[in-house]
């Protein structure tokens, strides 16, 4: 797709054809295919069919609740989601037959279901898995203990699938926390190999760091020694990080950088593949021992490598303390760390769910806006379908309740592919079970296929996910008496309408990303004006992480706000070329300020260290002030002359002894100074751009 402009026929033929490479780990696939074929499979066995259809729809629902992430915090959500399914099961089988209140119940649980996006993707599907039941079970009506019992099995299945889901945590406690470590030194190891940044970075990287941060410090993190241990193995790699951005940025001896990098990407490798196996990391020991030989071979005289003696140095002791802590986390035994376990930073701190909820009860909150727009489309597709009397119409609110996204582009993917989906796997299903005998264990072995593929390719594709979704719920409702091929058509005009009537929603009162853009972009500015603050009082290691994690916190939501946008209709030109320009010097200065840091805690002192303070304090004012000025649509004003104070700083380091670390500190303070000024003119342009078309 265009970066300036939006089409409809690019954006079709983009959802249609883009496929992403599959995520979902096979035993994820196995275990949760378990947990809805297996209760089904006892149930027809013993002539119980009712509650194996029970408990497998209570499993099918919550399935994908089942996520990556530490098992307390796995265990937490697949809980919440079983006990949201239960409870809108007993209100759909209660009061199914009664339009009033059914209104009312779909408008709280489509307000109260969407506001959970607040809370991120996983909490989210929680909502929508209880919007989906709702509708769902209202379509079958029952007394108060028919639908008591019936809410119970549905609850029952989604602690089958949660007992599935935790079930290795005895013999694997730390598996989760030691692949997210895995991953992040694996991206660590790639960007080694790279001789020199681009302006993208790597976002997989940055993405995968903030999650780590999450997975070992989040909410619902374990605790004890091992912990201890990957906390050390965290901090190490956001240092390990700061060095391999400064060594590219000083662009000194070719020679030496590439040799060097190519030895710390192999070590990194290493330690990635002893943290995903458990096993002690003998195959990093012995790639260190080659750095080491290496390092002590080029440098061992402590000679000049332009600079990049002090970074090898410090890189090859981080790298040596990262091989010795991954033996540590891959033994069996009791682990032990050098460190206690660092508490997630204040900014990512969460605060209590209340005080979120309340934060976003007003209409300028995304959050409220997709909240009022769920509740209002649910509840009219429920009486749409009601008033046109239609065939199985509970799919008409069910798709609203998938389809529906807070965003345009979510919206429009999931509403066409879900059709183009329901229509492959109705065609596909009908064929299948035409061709098979009509025997109830084949089709349920058929069901079980299907529901492995709409798992796995749940990430990768949603269509064709879909086409096998829509075949496992065929089938399902083949134990129930409903025939596969007489409500074909039904469901095809009913996932329609209801995919129609979600885009609608989002057309009639959208939430456009190019309204919330600037503030991303904004927010993006001053975190990273809080990070170089944060740098100018050498002496506050943590505030350094914290503010550094918060800035690529900031630099990870702008870029979701940039793709957002770039998908959306009628997104001006000018906006996004503000954005893409914003973004790409954005990250030119992130980089700097990482060679900043990397250089500063590589030395117990530096030259003219007050002065140095002094002058990044002002750089980091400049940037506040940019920030704002972006945020509130008018120029910059009265910013400080960074090029005088830098010129400045610059004759007082000359006059240093350490000529080497004044000379790298003199070339920093010039690119911080030109990165800012040019971010203060991007946003200063635009703005003249804005008045002068006014």
């Amino acid at each position: 797709m265009p970066a300036s402009g939006y089409s409809l026929r690019a954006t079709v033929v983009e959802s249609l054809t883009k496929i992403k490479r599959p995520d979902v780990p096979l035993r994820v696939v196995l275990r949760n295919t378990a947990a809805v074929v297996l209760p089904l499979g006892i149930g027809l066995a013993s002539g119980h069919t009712e509650i194996g259809l029970g408990v497998a729809a209570g499993a099918l629902d919550t399935m994908f609740s089942d996520q990556p992430g530490p098992y307390r915090q796995r265990m937490w959500q697949l809980i919440l989601a079983s006990l949201a399914a239960g409870l809108a099961s007993l209100c759909g089988f209660l009061i199914g037959d009664q339009l009033l209140p059914m209104l009312i119940a779909t408008a709280a649980f489509g307000f109260f279901g969407g506001l959970l996006v607040v809370f991120g993707v996983d909490i989210a599907r929680v909502g929508m898995t209880s919007m989906i039941l709702l509708v769902v079970t209202a379509a079958s009506p029952t007394s108060l203990l028919g639908a008591i019992s019936g809410a119970l099995l549905i609850f029952s299945g989604g602690l089958l699938l949660t007992l599935f889901s935790v079930a290795a945590w005895p013999l694997q406690r730390y598996r989760p926390e030691r692949h997210a470590l895995a991953g992040v030194y694996r991206g660590l190891s790639s960007l080694a190999r790279q001789q020199a940044h681009d302006d993208a970075d790597i976002p997989a990287l940055t993405d995968a760091m903030t999650g780590l941060q999450h997975t070992l410090l989040g909410r619902h993190h374990a605790r004890g020694r091992a912990m201890e241990a990957f906390g050390v193995l965290l901090e190490l790699a956001e240092r390990i990080r700061l060095e391999l951005t400064a060594m590219a940025e000083l662009r000194a001896n070719p020679t030496i950088h590439t040799m060097f990098r190519n030895d710390a990407a192999r070590v990194l490798a290493a330690i990635a593949d002893a943290l995903e196996l458990g096993d002690s990391p003998l195959q990093a020991e012995r790639a260190l021992q080659t750095l080491q030989a290496s390092e002590n071979a080029l440098l061992g005289d402590g000679g000049g490598a332009d600079g990049l003696a002090t970074h090898i140095h410090a890189l090859s002791g981080q790298l040596a303390a990262a091989v010795r802590n991954a033996n540590w986390a891959g033994s069996r035994g009791e682990l032990r760390a050098d460190a206690a376990e660092t508490p997630l930073p204040a900014a990512l701190r969460s605060n209590s769910a209340l005080a979120t909820l309340r934060a976003n009860l007003t209409p300028q909150s995304v959050a409220f806006r997709h909240a009022v727009r769920s509740a209002v489309c649910l509840s009219a597709a429920l009486l749409a379908a009601h008033q046109l009397k239609l065939e199985h119409g509970y799919w008409i609110p069910m798709t609203a309740a998938i389809v529906l996204r807070p965003d345009f582009a979510a919206t429009f993917n999931f509403g066409l592919l879900r059709v183009v989906g329901t229509v492959l796997g109705l065609i596909l299903t009908t064929a299948l079970l035409h061709f098979m005998p009509h025997e109830p264990y084949g089709q349920l072995a058929l069901m079980g296929v299907l529901c492995m593929a709409f798992r796995y390719l749940a990430t990768a594709h949603y269509g064709i996910a879909v086409a096998a979704l829509t075949g496992t719920v065929v089938i399902f409702l083949s134990f129930v008496g409903v025939n596969s091929s007489d409500a074909v058509l039904d469901r095809v005009i009913n996932t329609a309408l209801g995919s129609g009537m979600a885009l609608l929603a989002y057309v009639l009162w959208p939430t456009w990303e190019r309204g919330r853009a600037r503030a991303a972009l904004a927010n993006m500015l001053a975190a990273y004006a809080n990070y170089l603050r944060a740098l100018s009082r050498p002496d506050q290691a943590d505030a350094h992480r914290e503010a550094r994690t918060a800035a690529r916190t900031a630099r990870t939501n702008a870029q979701a706000s940039l793709d957002r946008m770039r998908a959306e209709p009628a997104t001006p030109t000018e906006l996004m070329d503000l954005a893409n320009a914003l973004f790409t010097n954005g990250n030119r200065l992130a980089r700097t300020a990482m060679t900043l840091e990397a250089l500063v805690g590589d030395h117990d002192t530096v030259p003219e260290q007050a002065e140095i303070n002094s002058f990044v304090e002002h750089v980091a004012a400049a940037l506040h002030a940019t920030a704002d000025a972006l945020r509130e649509h008018r120029t910059t004003q009265a910013l400080p002359d960074l090029r005088a104070l830098q010129r400045s700083l610059s004759t007082l380091l000359s006059m240093a002894e350490n000529k080497q670390t004044a000379d790298l500190l003199g070339r920093i303070s010039d690119r911080l100074v030109d990165n800012v000024n040019t971010l203060a003119h991007i946003v200063d342009r635009a703005q003249q751009k804005t008045l002068t078309a006014a």
